[in-house]
């Protein structure tokens, strides 16, 4: 069976995270390579885990986590669809049965909250460890009197957990916002489509999305 160690050692996927990163670098996106995407391979695995689902279902929303930006080497738009096509090809050439590289074609093509939902309990999985990483490391501009609105919100976070609590079936992204640098509403203006995904797919497991932000629910 094909795993996640398999998929880091793929030589074509390496070149499209690295092409991915240089050509949103250029664009003036926040980082969106190895950090990034190793982050949302272990919390959709540990998301899946903790709720006691099979190990190899683990293991795909571990993979699809790993490979779910890697549209952005064709283009920042429409990502999440060019990097479903790019990763069920790349996984069919590596010999992953059909049904488990559909589940991560559809995973990742629903990860972005402009064009996709929760459809399964791999793609509820990837949305909440992908919209839960904010912070102040995905920064690429060096320059903070250049800041826009996305710069300034994840330059501003400097702590983000996302923590599943499994006996009172909710999960809670708890962050800490330095808002010498922004307002939290700040957050809001550019994340609430984010923050409404990542309840859904929260429900789509049978857990409760909780948003903390300096020691205060606010959702």
């Amino acid at each position: 069976m094909i795993t996640l160690q398999d998929v880091k050692k793929n030589e074509e996927v390496e070149a499209l995270i690295k092409g991915a990163q240089e050509q949103l670098k250029e664009l003036g996106y926040t980082e969106h390579s190895h950090r990034h995407i190793s982050i949302v391979s272990k919390r959709a695995g540990e998301i899946l885990t903790k709720l006691k689902y099979p190990e190899r279902e683990v293991e795909l929303a571990k993979i699809a986590g790993y490979l779910h930006d890697i549209g952005n080497c064709v283009n920042r738009v429409d990502h999440a669809h060019s990097g479903a096509i790019l990763a069920y090809n790349i996984l069919k050439d590596m010999g992953m049965p059909v049904e488990e590289r559909t589940q991560i074609m559809m995973a990742i093509g629903n990860h972005d909250e402009n064009t996709g939902t929760a459809i399964s309990d791999i793609s509820a999985a990837i949305i909440l460890a992908d919209k839960s990483d904010v912070h102040r490391d995905r920064v690429v501009n060096s320059n903070l009197s250049t800041f826009d609105i996305h710069d300034r919100v994840n330059y501003a976070v400097t702590n983000a957990d996302l923590n599943l609590d499994v006996e009172n079936r909710k999960i809670i992204l708890d962050l800490k916002i330095d808002t010498k640098i922004c307002p939290v509403l700040d957050y809001f203006e550019i994340f609430m489509d984010r923050t409404m995904m990542s309840k859904y797919a929260a429900k789509y497991l049978n857990i409760w999305f909780e948003l903390i932000i300096n020691d205060t629910k606010l959702l």
